[in-house]
């Protein structure tokens, strides 16, 4: 099982340049575990798409639809008070935006705060560098 942020999430729904790259992640290792937010931010990223153009009214559709079956399997780290304190020393110690450290205090709760050989799967430049101060294997690799 890994963990996986929005910004990894997005291209399992609708085809991008790194969609290739995530279904093959996830087609290694089909267990997701992710924060509860992330479906929300995921339908965020979608709609944007849509408002922008990038994505039609029927890949919208089809794409709710793959996130709707993902988020019916994957295991969805709930809010808590210790996540929002790890949430709250994240930000003291890392360039991070507050949803992105709670993507990150969600990682550390869901291994038991012991991130070594768990992975974070994240397209997000911020969120990956500190996952890996954080002690975390980052995927994609390369990134």
């Amino acid at each position: 099982m890994r963990f996986w942020d929005s910004s990894a999430v997005v291209p399992l729904c609708v085809t991008e340049p790194r969609s290739g790259g995530a279904r093959d992640l996830l087609k290694g290792d089909p267990a997701l575990a992710v924060w509860w937010a992330t479906r929300t931010e995921c339908l965020s990223a979608l709609t944007r798409r849509v408002r922008e153009g990038e994505v039609t009214p029927t890949g919208y559709r089809s794409a709710r639809r793959v996130l709707t079956a993902l988020s019916e399997a994957w295991v969805e780290l709930q809010p808590s008070e210790v996540i929002r304190a790890m949430a709250e020393r994240l930000l003291a110690v890392h360039p991070l935006r507050a949803a992105d450290a709670f993507q990150l205090a969600a990682a550390l709760a869901w291994c038991g705060g012991r991130p070594a050989a768990h992975n974070v799967v994240t397209l997000d430049t911020r969120l990956r560098d500190a996952a890996r101060r954080e002690g975390f294997e980052t995927l994609p690799v390369g990134e």
